[in-house]
């Protein structure tokens, strides 16, 4: 392993995970460093639960989302557990899936026909929250080292944070857009109906709660259609 190379490569990353606009571009970036820079590694997935509900994000094969599917199903496996635990390991893996796992009796035989020979999983968390797990996958058994490990390990303490904060700033931009939408719908109630500022927004307000539609939606209906129907 070429180490002064490596971190050349990590600051590039580090660069280009802060450079992306979207969750989506962040989390593409995320997995396609996992195949260039652990070794073996011949595809990488984000894995995220949704209490036992499974969600696949930047998939780079069809084979990762077939192995979260198998996990969600069966309830087992080591991104699975990756995405769950919240003490012990933050490092989970299969070294070889031509033989026996006591963890995963279930998931490792279906695995293989997947086309899967090894694999890890590693948490993505930052101090105060949790996130999923990265998973990265070699069709070889044996695939990864040590080296590889920590590579991951590394690579996925930066994604985590890259992460996290793509997340924020996309749930701050849509609250900005959303009041944006309220005070425009607003402004179009006082207009048309001279009305207050108070009394549009309680015009909007019981709106949604009569027909049951959130807040935003029915700002971003009077914007569209220019008022109330």
């Amino acid at each position: 392993m070429d180490w002064a190379r490596f971190a050349q490569q990590m600051a590039s990353m580090a660069r280009d995970l802060l450079a992306q606009t979207s969750v989506d571009a962040t989390l593409e970036r995320i997995t396609g460093s996992a195949t260039e820079l652990v070794e073996g590694c011949d595809a990488a997935g984000i894995l995220v639960l949704h209490g036992t509900r499974v969600e696949s994000l930047a998939p780079s094969e069809q084979m990762v989302v077939d192995s979260d599917r198998l996990q969600e199903r069966l309830g087992e496996g080591p991104c699975f557990d990756a995405a769950r635990t919240r003490q012990g390991e933050r490092v989970f893996r299969i070294k070889d899936f031509t033989q026996g796992q006591p963890f995963w009796p279930s998931f490792t035989p279906r695995a293989r026909e997947l086309g899967i020979g090894s694999m890890m999983g590693f948490l993505l968390y930052t101090e105060d929250e949790e996130l999923g797990a990265l998973n990265v996958y070699s069709r070889k058994p044996g695939a990864f080292t040590e080296a590889s490990e920590l590579v991951g390990w590394l690579l996925a303490s930066h994604a985590a944070v890259s992460f996290s904060a793509a997340r924020t700033h996309a749930q701050m931009e849509h609250a900005l857009a959303t009041r944006h939408n309220i005070g425009e719908a607003m402004g179009i109630l006082m207009g048309s109906h001279d009305l207050t500022e108070e009394q549009a927004f309680d015009v909007l307000r019981r709106y949604s709660q009569e027909r049951n539609v959130k807040l935003r939606e029915v700002a971003r209906l009077i914007c569209e259609q220019g008022g109330l129907s």
